[in-house]
């Protein structure tokens, strides 16, 4: 027994929300589009299990973060996709795909079978049995990707108030997830193997201003180690770290945040992979041109830099999605020429003087058209080495992104101190 569809989208998160409004604005039909998720639940905003789902007083749950209120779009709630006609196949893992046949076979038996298949599965928490390290199954170690993770981080956290908490990572959701344990009246030790937080993206400056204000809010920081071990207690619950530098932290709880991993498991030997992720094209179609993938899993074309990409962020998540099927409903709208390529990146050399942006808008294409044909300008014989200007094009890429995340974490600490008045 199975099911047919036109579209599939294989995956639960960020990107399969934004994906399935952008086919009901563009007219898809009732029973024409599925959403396979594993997890219980419709398409949610994930960046809000690190903020306001962790506060201690009036926090966020759903329905009130489901897709797409983080780009201010419809709240997609359970209702709507039935409203829509969109099949909702919750809390169901599939475990294999066949892209020659088209078909996805779940952990039931139930084989659904596609025209067009986005994948959207995302990406996983790195867990710390893949760096010799024993004792994720703790129940007071805690990871955060979804919502069940959440749920458990939410748990313990109430558990712990006024005890020690050890946070083993220093990148984004390390140092979102530690205001919120502050927040919650956690004392919280940082751990890392970089010398400064958030080591990918920040430059030591920017990172020395946050780390300074997570001081001053209490926060440790030990820099330059990593995890060595777990110390136990006879229920099994962790009770202290221990460092490869040889210090011991007692710890109530711990929270991981040591990276993530694409989930391209059903697609290997099928489908082209590259940086980790499924490589596709500029209309983020794979090698299988049935086959779209979108989000943290796409490794896309960056053409400006000549290169090949994966990002990991959530506003990636939900372009790419739209990006994707506008590329399935309209391909004769989506891509580009070398001209208008080259004009692109000509414009960006250029960084003209913009006085309004919604004309910008406007003109679109014809924008980066027009100034592309003006001259470069002569480049400065001299540059002053505190210059934000940078000798390779793939540090502007970085640079741009560390700005974004710069401006998230600010924002995100500004916005828990407006609510709360102690952060």
């Amino acid at each position: 027994m199975g099911r047919a569809f036109v579209y599939v989208i294989l995956g639960g998160g960020v990107a399969a929300g934004y994906a399935a409004l952008e086919f009901t604005k563009r007219g898809v039909s009732h029973g024409e589009l599925c959403i396979i998720s594993e997890e219980p639940v419709a398409p949610y905003e994930r960046p809000a299990l690190s903020k306001g789902f962790l506060l201690p007083e009036s926090p966020a749950r759903l329905p009130s973060f489901h897709t797409c209120v983080g780009a201010n779009e419809e709240r997609l709630n359970p209702k709507w996709y039935k409203e829509h006609g969109i099949e909702l196949v919750l809390g169901t893992r599939v475990k294999s795909a066949d892209v020659r046949r088209k078909t996805l076979l779940t952990a039931t038996g139930e084989t659904i079978s596609y025209k067009i298949l986005i994948i959207a599965t995302g990406a996983r928490a790195l867990k710390l049995e893949e760096f010799g390290v024993s004792g994720s199954e703790a129940e007071n170690v805690c990871y955060l990707r979804d919502l069940a993770d959440a749920n458990s981080l939410v748990k313990v956290m109430q558990s712990c108030a006024g005890g020690n908490a050890v946070v083993i990572g220093g990148g984004y959701i390390g140092m979102e997830c530690t205001a919120s344990l502050v927040i919650n009246k956690i004392n919280v030790t940082m751990v890392f193997p970089e010398a400064h937080c958030m080591a990918r993206l920040f430059t030591p400056k920017i990172a020395s201003y946050y780390e300074d204000y997570y001081q001053s809010k209490g926060v440790k920081f030990i820099k330059g180690t990593v995890l060595s071990s777990f110390e136990f207690d006879s229920s099994g619950k962790v009770t202290a770290v221990n460092l490869r530098d040889g210090s011991r932290l007692p710890a109530d709880m711990v929270l991981v945040g040591i990276g993530i991993r694409p989930n391209t498991s059903l697609f290997e030997g099928q489908l082209t992979l590259e940086k980790g992720g499924i490589k596709v094209n500029g209309k983020l179609q794979t090698s299988n041109n049935s086959v779209y993938a979108v989000g943290d899993v796409a490794a896309f074309p960056v053409k400006l830099f000549g290169e090949t990409r994966r990002l990991e962020h959530v506003d990636s998540a939900r372009k790419s999605a739209k990006h994707a099927v506008a590329a399935i409903l309209e391909p004769e709208k989506t891509g580009g020429t070398k001209e208008e390529y080259e004009a692109i990146a000509n414009a960006t050399r250029l960084q003209p003087a913009v006085e309004d942006l919604a004309e910008v808008g406007r003109q679109g294409l014809n924008f980066a058209l027009t100034v592309s044909k003006r001259p470069l300008p002569t480049p400065p014989i001299e540059v002053s080495r505190s210059s934000l200007v940078v000798e390779k094009p793939v540090y502007a890429w970085h640079a741009t992104a560390g700005v974004v995340l710069a401006a998230s974490v600010a924002g995100f600490a500004y916005w828990y101190g407006r609510r709360r008045r102690r952060w």
